[in-house]
């Protein structure tokens, strides 16, 4: 296949990650359509996006005439097959439920232009599991930003075995070009690499925590005044959802069946009360 040369992306999720993510690449100069299932979650991400960008021209950052232009840059569109229409570059940025992206993959791989390059932000599921949906599965990829995405630096392309030459290299200008730094993640790994560092971490943190050995507050405390991280594991997972964490580690467990990749039990019931982390005031801390 010849290199897609990118111009119109469409982001599948209006969620926290999402929204970022369109925002993001309209900066960067491309045209966007942010769509999701949920209207309500659309006018949320609208909100907000007016909102960052007004706080960067608050702070001499952005000019009115620059954030001006990005918004126009992005279109809301509740329609996923109208937002598939025409894309150069899919970005699906959905819930962490192999069955639900199964599902929208299958509509993607139908609606989407035949030379899209299509691509999950899935931080542990790789491209692979959806590569049989696709006629052309070269164009198929992760391309994995971090939370919060408007701010972090790195985005991790992970190359498929199905994944092309061209698209890889599709993938890096795109990159660049939205002002973030990549890795190539050259084979398909559970978690991929910046995930797999992070839960050796979030390991050691859960075990000290389940058997008393301190405080998830202290434990924090530790990392961030003793190694010099900016923040500790748990308040990380306040950041990046609480929820996400238990799918990926139940995701996990599904597939080893050890006992010790069981998602802990500290975070399974404050993921069955709905504790999220800072999207829903309160996780591991509580947000005021």
């Amino acid at each position: 296949m010849r290199m897609k040369q990118i111009q119109r992306v469409c982001v599948i999720g209006a969620g926290v990650m999402g929204r970022q993510i369109a925002l993001n690449a309209a900066a960067g100069g491309f045209a966007v359509v942010l769509t999701d299932s949920f209207p309500d979650a659309l006018k949320k991400a609208g909100a907000w996006s007016r909102s960052y960008l007004e706080g960067s021209v608050q702070k001499g950052k952005l000019t009115q005439e620059e954030m001006e232009g990005t918004l126009a840059r992005v279109t809301l569109e509740d329609s996923l097959e109208a937002a598939l229409s025409g894309a150069d570059l899919v970005i699906e940025a959905i819930i962490e439920e192999e069955a639900v992206k199964r599902e929208l993959f299958t509509t993607v791989s139908r609606a989407a232009p035949p030379d899209a390059i299509v691509t999950s932000n899935s931080s542990y599921i790789p491209s692979s599991t959806f590569a049989g949906l696709f006629q052309e599965p070269g164009r198929l990829a992760n391309l994995h930003y971090f939370n919060p995405a408007m701010r972090m630096k790195l985005v991790e392309i992970v190359r498929g075995p199905h994944t092309s030459g061209e698209t890889i290299e599709a993938l890096k200008q795109f990159v660049t070009a939205v002002g973030k730094t990549y890795i190539i993640v050259e084979k398909e790994i559970e978690g991929f690499v910046v995930n797999r560092l992070l839960r050796a971490v979030q390991d050691e943190g859960y075990y000290l925590l389940e058997h008393g050995v301190a405080s998830f507050a202290d434990i924090d405390k530790g990392a961030e005044l003793g190694l010099n991280y900016p923040m500790g594991p748990f308040r990380l997972m306040d950041l990046t959802g609480l929820d996400i964490n238990y799918y990926n580690r139940r995701h996990r467990y599904e597939q080893t069946g050890r006992e010790e990749d069981r998602p802990p039990r500290q975070l399974e019931e404050r993921f069955q009360r709905g504790e999220y982390g800072k999207k829903t005031g309160k996780g591991w801390y509580s947000y005021d």
